[in-house]
């Protein structure tokens, strides 16, 4: 199980090893990594949930304050983590049986999962905006808004788009695939969160 938790971080680093390392489907592997898998889970749907509109104003409603804050995180993190991890991974596993693959969905899940660390990694983020903005960064209009919010919106692309590289880096490791049919599969899989935050 140390091999899986510290193929956690080096897929940051150097991905390809630990997509490769998918490929096994023991039961002693599968079991190994299902504790890693779950943590990333977990910690990018948290990400997501802090970087919504929703986490935005929640203090405009006076129920709320910080450790409610808290318990909502975790809980909305966790449903939105779980439902990516499971819709996210359905629509890797539809794309790559059209081009071709024999891969599990299980597999196609986990491939998912480990490519969405950087999202999970973007948490880092949050200890600066609550320095800088304290209880504003739950506030409507509050002194977090202007270039502030922009400079942090755009930090929190850059780990999407890493998240979105290892994706294609996942699938091209796991199916043996060239540069562009991966990216091909990985084109829905990566337009969907996107499609759902703008609406």
């Amino acid at each position: 199980m140390r091999d899986w938790w510290l193929r956690t971080v080096l897929v940051l680093q150097h991905p390809r090893p630990v997509f490769v390392a998918l490929r096994d489907e023991s039961r002693e592997s599968l079991s190994d990594r299902s504790e890693p898998i779950m943590a990333i889970v977990i910690l990018a749907g948290i990400a997501a949930a802090l970087a919504s509109g929703t986490a935005g104003h929640l203090l405009d409603d006076p129920d709320y304050d910080g450790l409610l804050i808290a318990v909502w995180a975790f809980l909305a993190g966790t449903i939105s983590g779980v439902f990516g991890y499971f819709v996210l991974g359905g629509v890797l596993h539809v794309g790559a049986r059209l081009l071709g693959s024999h891969g599990t969905f299980r597999r196609n899940r986990q491939i998912v999962a480990f490519a969405a660390a950087p999202v999970a990694l973007s948490l880092i983020l949050i200890p600066f905006r609550l320095a800088l903005y304290g209880q504003d960064m739950f506030r409507t209009g509050g002194s977090d808004a202007g270039t502030g919010a922009h400079v942090f919106a755009a930090l929190e692309l850059v780990f999407v788009a890493w998240a979105a590289a290892l994706l294609v880096i996942g699938i091209r490791s796991v199916h043996g695939w060239t540069w562009p049919r991966a990216a091909l599969v990985a084109a829905p899989v990566v337009a969907l969160p996107i499609v759902l935050s703008l609406l």
